[in-house]
């Protein structure tokens, strides 16, 4: 995979609620996948990548997030089943 390499700066105090600066990177990562994903910006697939998890990884750390795997809304499934 073709990566870019991102450098951000944060407040030395931000890494102590994990006590890690890859476990904070990591979280960081999955937190934005899960916070684009369920805006609508990314798809599953690519939310997973970016989290560097595969799909059932991701799905699994979307129920931890407690967001939906689904990105459609009853009401747009409802619509989706009367058109057929």
């Amino acid at each position: 995979m073709d990566e870019v390499r991102l450098s951000i700066e944060l407040p030395r105090d931000a890494f102590a609620a994990l006590q890690d600066p890859d476990g904070f990177v990591r979280e960081m990562r999955l937190a934005a996948a899960v916070k684009w994903y369920e805006s609508g910006v990314l798809s599953q697939g690519k939310a997973a990548e970016i989290a560097g998890l595969s799909r059932s990884e991701f799905a699994n750390a979307l129920n931890r997030f407690q967001v939906t795997p689904f990105q459609y809304g009853a009401d747009e499934i409802a619509q989706e089943v009367t058109r057929r």
